[in-house]
């Protein structure tokens, strides 16, 4: 039986999910800093924590926010399909194959 199914397998989930989770939760983060514009009295956090968000992710998308975040998001699949296959690796030696 081959192992490469199954470390492809292996791999692309792990660029899938290293890529959606960190982009869920930068967005959601925003998303809900965003909402604190519309409650009274947070107004000016809210406003205040949303930009310097927008700023930051502006940084890495060389002024968008949007590319920003998806830079991120694949930086964080690179790194995760690194470990993958590193991990992967690793147990293929020790298991003596």
């Amino acid at each position: 039986m081959s192992i490469l199914p199954n470390f492809l397998r292996s791999l692309l989930l792990t660029i899938i999910l290293s890529f959606v989770v960190p982009t869920f939760l930068i967005g959601g983060g925003l998303a809900s800093v965003s909402l604190l514009k519309y409650v009274p009295g947070l107004q000016g956090i809210g406003q205040a924590i949303a930009s310097a968000m927008q700023q930051f992710l502006a940084t890495f998308g060389s002024g968008s926010a949007w590319r920003g975040l998806c830079i991120i998001g694949m930086t964080c699949s690179l790194v995760g399909a690194l470990f993958d296959t590193y991990a992967f690796y690793r147990y293929q030696n020790l298991r003596g194959d």
